[in-house]
């Protein structure tokens, strides 16, 4: 789902969006239609090919471990982190200038903040929800791993 998410926002982005921002809620939010070589704050701008592999990486360790996840919340944090990789991954390898060199699609600006997408939000959710859980001491795999308390 959040890979659906992301590719039609991206598309919409794309076909819909001028070239300036569009103002949202003031200066807090706009839409602002950029492509990203790099990672977020133009980090590795020129290393596009390396953090597209470093994507595939996570893609594999996210499959082979996430069969053997037991906890229900634990399973949401690993799909929706893969969901976010697989959008931004689908980019670099599709989009020019060329496969594994492919642009970012980004569209959502905030103040102080870089360009960001919806696999990019994906992500960091993702990573909150690994902290919480850690932090909690929650196990991801095992017969002790506790059921997700909501």
């Amino acid at each position: 789902m959040v890979f659906f998410l992301d590719y039609v926002s991206k598309e919409l982005a794309i076909h819909f969006l001028p070239d300036y921002p569009v103002k949202v809620v003031g200066s807090f939010l706009q839409f602002n239609l950029q492509f990203n070589s790099g990672a977020a704050f133009s980090f590795a701008t020129s290393k596009t090919v390396w953090l597209s592999a470093l994507a595939v990486g996570a893609v594999a360790l996210i499959f082979y471990y996430g069969n053997k996840v037991t906890n229900k919340l634990w399973a949401l944090a690993l799909g929706i982190a893969l969901g976010g990789i697989l959008g931004n991954l689908s980019d670099r390898l599709f989009r020019p200038p060329g496969f594994l060199r492919g642009q970012v699609v980004d569209w959502i600006e905030l103040p102080h903040w870089p360009t960001f997408n919806v696999a990019d939000s994906s992500i960091v959710v993702s990573a909150i929800i690994v902290v919480i859980l850690s932090v909690r001491n929650i196990k991801p795999i095992g017969p002790d791993a506790p059921p997700p308390q909501f």
